[in-house]
């Protein structure tokens, strides 16, 4: 008979036909536990190293000052009619780090600066010259940062690449200083790469759920977009297609809700299921024999039965995702029930025919008459 979907006895079966083996888990309490550590993408998981930022260090590129300080006039760079001078001191001309990496101090040579920091410089120009001058010291400062730079773009109300924070700053300081997001923060989703892996969170994740708000490193690209969260219902459910979330996240019991509920008609309240494919790490953790699955992903399907009084305790703590289907299976008497009106439809239809052919008859004998 005509249907929407398989029935409930075969998903549970673990029976498929053409498509990928899954693993059927049943919705229970320890299984909404193992599924709070996991959310939908987590930056802190992605990116575990919780500590700050490292130093600052100069790059290619950079605009550096230099001042040389001595404690008397008449040694290197000051000399000894020198008159009235602000301070014992010269500043060099800005320069940039070059192509090799280094900086140029008169007397001192070329000293190496990219991948350092300002006190590891200025140790190698005192060393440099301190058989020369008076007791020098060294100040090294960064005039115009080139490198170590921050770029936010994408959804942002200010898309731009901007210095690193020699104080450290997290995710949504960064996209702050960007101008803040365009769009509803339910709808926007961003995407965290940092020397070649990435890892997207919605937008709410690092609002309300502050380990996701990790420090920012230098030379990281944030990108913020807009894509709304949807989930896809089928079945005998109120109403079927695909639907928004319209909040950053929600759960299964909103998602039936939305969809219009079960229809009372047609649905098996035992038979409710979410299709996702989940982490293997999480699979295994949930009991499912993985060992015939190829790959990092494993076909999950959750089923809950609201059979059960308490299913719906459970709905309200089993988070949907973005892309999840919802499927309600009917129940096993309405294959039944669809037979029996097939077969009043083939008795109606021999009926009419019966009455057709009748009426062609009298309509004969009247016309004899």
């Amino acid at each position: 008979m005509p249907m929407s979907g398989p029935e409930d006895h075969v998903i549970k079966s673990g029976q498929t036909l053409a498509g990928p083996d899954y693993g059927l888990v049943k919705l229970t309490p320890g299984v909404v536990d193992i599924l709070k550590e996991y959310g939908p993408g987590a930056l802190a998981g992605s990116f575990p190293d919780s500590r700050p930022p490292p130093t600052i260090k100069f790059g290619i590129g950079d605009v550096v000052s230099v001042t040389v300080f001595e404690a008397a006039a008449g040694g290197l760079f000051i000399p000894a009619e020198a008159g009235v001078r602000p301070g014992n001191f010269v500043q060099l001309p800005n320069q940039n780090v070059d192509s090799l990496g280094n900086i140029t101090v008169p007397y001192a040579g070329a000293v190496k600066a990219a991948g350092r920091t300002p006190g590891e410089i200025q140790q190698d120009i005192v060393k440099a010259i301190g058989n020369r001058a008076i007791e020098p010291q060294a100040v090294v400062a960064l005039v115009t940062q080139n490198t170590s730079l921050i770029s936010v773009l994408g959804e942002v109300n200010n898309p731009n690449r901007f210095a690193a924070n020699a104080a450290g700053e997290h995710v949504l300081d960064a996209i702050t200083r960007a101008g803040g997001i365009k769009g509803q923060g339910w709808e926007t989703w961003v995407t965290l790469e940092r020397h070649g892996k990435r890892a997207t969170v919605p937008f709410g994740a690092l609002v309300y759920q502050p380990a996701n708000n990790i420090w920012v490193h230098p030379e990281d690209t944030i990108y913020v977009y807009r894509e709304p969260q949807v989930f896809l219902a089928f079945g005998a459910a109120g109403q079927q297609g695909q639907f928004n979330f319209d909040m950053w996240k929600i759960n299964m019991a909103q998602a039936m809700a939305k969809a219009g509920g079960l229809l009372d008609a047609q649905a098996e309240p035992a038979g409710v299921f979410v299709y996702r494919r989940e982490p293997r790490e999480l699979a295994e953790r949930l009991g499912v024999d993985c060992s015939k699955f190829v790959g990092p992903l494993v076909p999950v399907i959750y089923n809950a039965d609201f059979r059960d009084p308490a299913g719906y305790f459970l709905a309200t703590k089993f988070d949907m995702r973005d892309k999840d289907v919802l499927f309600a299976a009917n129940a096993a008497t309405v294959d039944s029930a669809k037979f029996l009106q097939y077969v009043r439809v083939i008795i109606a239809t021999a009926n009419d025919s019966v009455v057709a052919a009748n009426n062609v008859q009298i309509l004969r004998i009247n016309s004899k008459l």
